[in-house]
């Protein structure tokens, strides 16, 4: 019951980050004031912030309600708010609510229209998670040799930033749609590295990826595809790379039953419902896909956390 009935405080947290509801209780409000402040029944939010208390991500006393402290930090309008990031989540839920048919069908039956604001979200959380494990893949790799990186499928262009920061004589280039380069360019500027850190348009489908570079680097990529299409898309790789150069997948490396680990095998079905033939995917078949695009010397570097690194030089 208690595994069956998890959506329903999911859903509750859910709802008030789309309602921005912690900076509304950020410096205390009573639930009609912040029903007030959003344009929301004062019952219905009453009963919302109740739940947020027996949470324990907001406080009540005297009919006042605040946020606490973290949710106040990271949930509230802040410089370190993960709210845009959380939305993602948000915008999640209603994919996975056709896990059902998608399982009957074989595949997402789920029309998601790709707007500005989910593309933000998006984003926004991939950036937030590569930003938290970009110094762990720069020590598990040779950044310090490398000269000339694509980033294939770079979102924010975290990794690129971090891969730059780590090195001041690489280049990077951060290959990715028209509406995502835009979210990359910002984040560059910011950094400061619009100078070593590029940006290209282009479908990883269909387009060329060019050559010459020492390190094609694939994150969270490959568990997009079907098998097919990351076979084709690491011969892609191949032919990008000088000889020495190495491709990198960084993803949920499933073991051979695919059951492990927990939060690989749940991702599976978030591209169930998500994609047309995406998947998590097994170590063995990473291995089996790099042999036929021609990749030598495959090897697998753990990092903290649910994902890891699969490597593999191009001789």
């Amino acid at each position: 019951m208690a595994i069956s009935r998890g959506f329903m405080e999911s859903r509750a947290l859910l709802t008030a980050i789309e309602l921005d509801l912690f900076s509304a209780i950020r410096d205390g409000a009573t639930a009609a004031q912040a029903a007030e402040k959003l344009k929301t029944d004062p019952r219905a939010m009453e009963s919302l912030l109740n739940v947020l208390v027996a949470m324990k991500l907001a406080t009540k006393a005297d009919g006042v309600f605040r946020a606490t402290p973290n949710t106040a930090r990271f949930l509230a309008d802040s410089l370190e708010s993960v709210r845009m990031a959380m939305m993602h989540t948000a915008h999640l839920w209603h994919s996975w609510s056709t896990l059902t048919e998608a399982v009957r069908t074989g595949t997402s039956v789920y029309s998601r229209k790709r707007t500005e604001e989910f593309t933000e979200a998006f984003i926004s959380a991939m950036h937030r998670n590569a930003s938290s494990r970009a110094a762990h893949v720069v020590r598990a790799l040779d950044i310090a040799h490398r000269r000339r990186v694509l980033d294939v499928g770079g979102g924010s262009g975290a990794y690129s930033i971090a891969f730059a920061q780590a090195n001041p004589k690489l280049r990077a280039v951060v290959f990715d749609l028209g509406p995502v380069i835009t979210i990359a360019t910002r984040h560059i500027d910011e950094a400061g590295l619009g100078e070593r850190v590029k940006v290209s348009v282009g479908d990883f489908h269909t387009d060329s990826f060019g050559e010459g570079y020492d390190m094609v680097f694939l994150s969270a990529i490959c568990h997009m595809n079907s098998p097919e299409e990351n076979v084709a898309l690491l011969k892609k790789a191949y032919a990008a790379l000088i000889p020495g150069g190495e491709v990198v997948i960084q993803d949920y490396l499933l073991n051979a039953e695919k059951t492990a680990p927990r939060a690989g095998a749940l991702f599976a079905l978030n591209m169930l419902v998500g994609t047309r033939a995406g998947s998590s995917y097994s170590e063995p078949e990473y291995r089996s896909w790099l042999a036929e695009a021609g990749f030598e010397e495959v090897k697998v570097v753990q990092l903290p956390g649910p994902t890891g690194l699969m490597t593999g030089v191009r001789r």
